[in-house]
């Protein structure tokens, strides 16, 4: 029991301790992006479901001996792979959508290892049940659901602050090599330690009918909906905070507690207590769905909640709706199905389908249908119809605000790296102003008349630290100016002519919005060359452009990118630059205080970093609340403090540890 026991820990352990190391290996890769997280849930669940799929061949095909044997071979052969360390060779890739790349890099690095730590969990279950006569090996399904909730919570406490990303591929791939020796000792066990005898009779009869179809729809329903609601819930908290690997693992974490507390014993899911929180759940959610302003403590909390409702109605579902240990292989796959459904639904066929971020609506609608459909037999026919009444009042409103959410806009757009809108608000005396967002962040606004069009506004209005920095740009000569990240083009309103202004964008999307929607570009004096891509790779493989200026403004939403703003990062700026350039970073955030990164890399370079925190008048239309920071030789740094109003210089916090490709921690600049 124990050689069982220690196995499906250890493997569920490892299996969900390398989800966040080899995403936040390769979130660099693809712009930073929090779609790397959803992408790689749907690789995850995929070569779950392959797991499961291939335990249920071998279950059903092969003697209990011959199993062990192919098992055993499987598992040596994995040996090869280690250790679990993404090729950098794929920087860079796909950036119009990188979807496929982000698959074919997972494969490649953790491929083969994770699908056979997929199938730890039910195969060890079925060795069980025939080894030990156990008609009930359902709490190894907990032991291992407790471990991955272990792994995920221990991973941004334990691991994230204290080894780099590449030293965790490596620790990570001895545990495996750990669980490889667990495993052939388990099998074993198997194979040596019972009687063939015993074998045959351990095991219910073959006889046990097999559950209907329309039993397993119901198994793969349930688990798709709890998955659908898992990824678009981490979606909201991901999307515009950050994708840090503490928001990727709270709502997993609270979806494997479902599972642990289900499966290790059915009163936990005490149905009357749930069932009544359900309607509940479904009316805090609206308020997320309805795009209604609260606190990050606040949504976290009622997100959080309502998940763990919403996953232990479906769970608790599932687990009293179980099959007899004979078919335990194939409820497995039934619910690896189900999950691998729902994730490709969020992250791959939506952001194809949808304009606007409908997963979240969707994921309720199902979960409402599937408990009525559940409790059909067991309610009095008045009930059942009030029921279904409520559910189409629940979906009409549910609609109204997924139209409204995109009605009110001039342009919605989707893709790999996010939702971007475009609205029209009128103002009295100016006209109309016309803003981009991405998520619900502006990311550039402009006003139309032809008096104010050629105004810088917002975060770039001309108080604000990076107006001041590009206006200090002393001489007549025409200057070079490198922008990372375009938004709608503000910046462009700077360029003088004989300027060159080289703006590097990621997003096609924002590209192609800034040329018809905005006119910044195309009312510029000097010279605009769009550069397709990830900035920070694009500026490493470029040669030294020597730029007088270089700004940093490719936050998506207040989601940051950590991948710039590592060491590494600034040092490929700063190549780029003038003797006496100026590199200026966007730091504005409502959730994370960035100033310590940056300043920490500015004092290891030799660099003097100035902050200008502009805070305008509340009645100025044309600037916004924005936090700019400013790097510069400590010469030319004096020169610009003298030359700027609200400057102050920017000393590196006390003990606070340089970010680096390898390193870095978003709890410790919470604020």
């Amino acid at each position: 029991m124990l050689s069982f026991a220690v196995t499906v820990f250890l493997s569920a352990f490892l299996l969900f301790q390398i989800q966040p190391i080899v995403a936040k290996m390769i979130l660099p890769w693809f712009g930073g992006s929090s779609s790397v997280w959803s992408i790689c849930l749907v690789f995850f669940q995929a070569e779950l479901l392959l797991g499961y799929l291939y335990v249920h061949l071998l279950h059903e095909s092969l003697s209990p001996r011959r199993q062990n044997l192919v098992h055993g071979a499987l598992l040596l052969l994995s040996l090869a792979t280690l250790p679990v360390i993404a090729s950098p060779a794929a920087q860079g890739s796909g950036f119009e959508n990188p979807t496929w790349n982000v698959l074919i890099v997972l494969a490649a690095t953790v491929g083969m290892p994770y699908l056979l730590l997929s199938t730890t969990g039910p195969l060890m279950q079925a060795w069980y049940a025939r080894s030990f006569n156990s008609l009930m090996p359902y709490r190894l399904y907990a032991l291992s659901n407790l471990a991955s909730m272990v792994a995920l919570l221990s991973y941004p406490v334990l691991v994230e602050p204290y080894f780099p990303v590449r030293n965790q591929g490596l620790i990570w791939s001895v545990g495996y090599a750990l669980f490889v020796v667990a495993c052939l000792g388990s099998a074993w066990q198997s194979w040596q330690g019972v009687a063939s005898e015993r074998e045959r009779t351990a095991s219910p009869p073959a006889s046990t009918p097999r559950p209907p179809w329309r039993e397993c729809l119901l198994w793969v329903g349930l688990a798709m909906t709890a998955s659908i609601l898992l990824l678009a819930i981490t979606r909201h908290l991901t999307q515009d905070v950050a994708p840090v690997p503490f928001l990727w693992v709270l709502p997993l974490s609270i979806y494997l507690l479902s599972f642990i507390l289900c499966f290790d014993a059915p009163r936990y899911y005490y149905r009357p207590g749930f069932l009544c929180a359900l309607p509940v759940a479904f009316v805090a959610l609206d308020q997320v769905v309805d795009n209604r302003g609260m606190s990050v403590p606040a949504l976290v909390a009622l997100l959080s909640v309502s998940l763990f409702v919403f996953c232990m109605v479906c769970h608790g579902e599932l687990v009293r709706r179980r099959p007899p240990v004979r078919h335990l292989t194939l409820f497995y796959l039934m619910l690896s199905i189900g999950g691998a459904l729902g994730g490709s639904f969020v992250g791959l066929l939506a952001p194809a389908l949808f304009n606007a971020y409908f997963e979240l609506p969707i994921g309720l609608f199902l979960c409402g249908a599937l408990v009525i459909i559940v409790l059909w037999r067991e309610l009095k026919p008045r009930w059942r119809w009030l029921a279904l009444l409520a559910l189409l009042a629940y979906g009409i409103r549910l609609g109204g605000i997924s139209v409204d959410y995109v009605a009110d806009y001039r342009r919605v757009l989707r893709n790999f790296y996010g939702q971007l809108r475009v609205s029209d608000v009128t103002y009295e005396g100016l006209g109309v102003r016309r803003a981009i967002y991405h998520g619900r962040i502006n990311h550039g606004e402009q006003f139309l008349a032809v008096e104010h069009r050629r105004r810088p506004t917002a975060y770039y209005c001309e108080l604000s630290g990076i107006g001041q920095a590009i206006r200090s740009l002393a001489g007549e000569q025409p200057r070079k100016i490198g922008i990372l990240g375009l938004g709608a083009g503000t910046l462009a309103t700077y360029g003088r002519r004989g300027d060159e202004m080289r703006i590097y964008e990621i997003n096609e999307q924002v590209l192609d919005l800034a040329r018809e929607d905005f006119t910044y570009l195309a009312d510029s004096a000097a010279r605009i060359v769009p550069v397709l891509g990830d900035g920070r790779l694009m500026l490493e493989r470029e040669p030294a452009q020597n730029y007088d200026l270089l700004a940093i403004d490719a936050f998506s939403g207040d989601s940051i990118p950590t991948h710039l703003l590592t060491l590494e990062a600034m040092q490929a700026y700063l190549r780029q630059l003038k003797d006496d350039g100026v590199l200026a970073i966007h730091v504005t955030n409502r959730y994370l205080d960035l100033r310590p990164v940056v300043a920490g890399a500015a004092a290891q370079l030799g660099r003097t970093a100035l902050i200008v925190d502009l805070d305008p008048d509340e009645g100025d239309r044309f600037c916004r609340h924005s936090v700019w920071v400013l790097l510069a030789q400590p010469e030319r740094a004096a020169q610009l403090a003298k030359a700027m109003t609200k400057v102050e210089p920017l000393l590196p916090r006390p003990g606070f540890k340089v970010w680096t490709d390898d390193f870095s921690n978003l709890l410790n600049i919470l604020k």
